[in-house]
């Protein structure tokens, strides 16, 4: 892992406040639903930032967890200690989710896990995993929300014409409305 300066000023304080966004319950269901998933326990039991990232570090329990959600999805675990190895575990867990259906905006960047920049990216990607996995019908442990599937709503030309004829009248009539009545400039109010 790369030694990064902790920084000064609005870089602690951004640092401080991504920190205090990490959830330990969120990350106890994250870590139960991998476990119960893939059937391995994660190698840190320890909650905590830190105890989840050396969990995660290597990215083969994603590998394991992407390939139990849909079988096949990523091709090579590398059970190396190499850094760019592991850093392929994760990248091809990530590639795994998005071919799941998880959009690009849930994705964590791979420096986000494997050098702990952002834990609670990789949480929320997680928990997207997750309630993707409970759209495409995964029998197995749940975790997450349901997410809805598209509602898309046709209409004839007549509905549409009717439609743009309702927005004048809900903008608003003034009712012929003038500035007769009013006083001018710096004049008292009479009552």
């Amino acid at each position: 892992m790369a030694s990064r300066p902790t920084g000064y000023g609005m870089t602690a304080d951004l640092k401080a406040k991504q920190r205090a966004k990490y959830d330990i319950e969120r990350e106890r269901e994250a870590r139960q639903w991998i476990e119960a998933c893939t059937g391995h326990p994660l190698a840190e039991q320890e909650l905590g930032e830190d105890h989840f990232h050396k969990s995660l570090k290597d990215g083969i329990e994603l590998c394991r967890l992407a390939n139990i959600l849909q079988p096949g999805s990523v091709k090579k675990v590398n059970e190396s200690k190499m850094a760019f190895k592991q850093m392929e575990n994760i990248n091809s867990f990530l590639q795994a989710a998005t071919a799941y259906g998880v959009p690009s905006m849930s994705l964590f960047q791979t420096v986000d896990l494997y050098e702990k920049q952002n834990m609670v990216s990789v949480l929320d990607c997680l928990w997207a995993l997750a309630s993707m996995a409970k759209k495409n019908g995964f029998t197995g442990p749940q975790w997450g929300v349901r997410v809805a599937d598209r509602n898309v709503r046709e209409f004839d030309e007549e509905t549409l014409r009717a439609g743009q004829a309702v927005l004048p009248q809900q903008a608003g009539y003034t009712g012929g409305a003038t500035q007769a009545g009013m006083t001018a400039y710096g004049t008292s109010r009479h009552m």
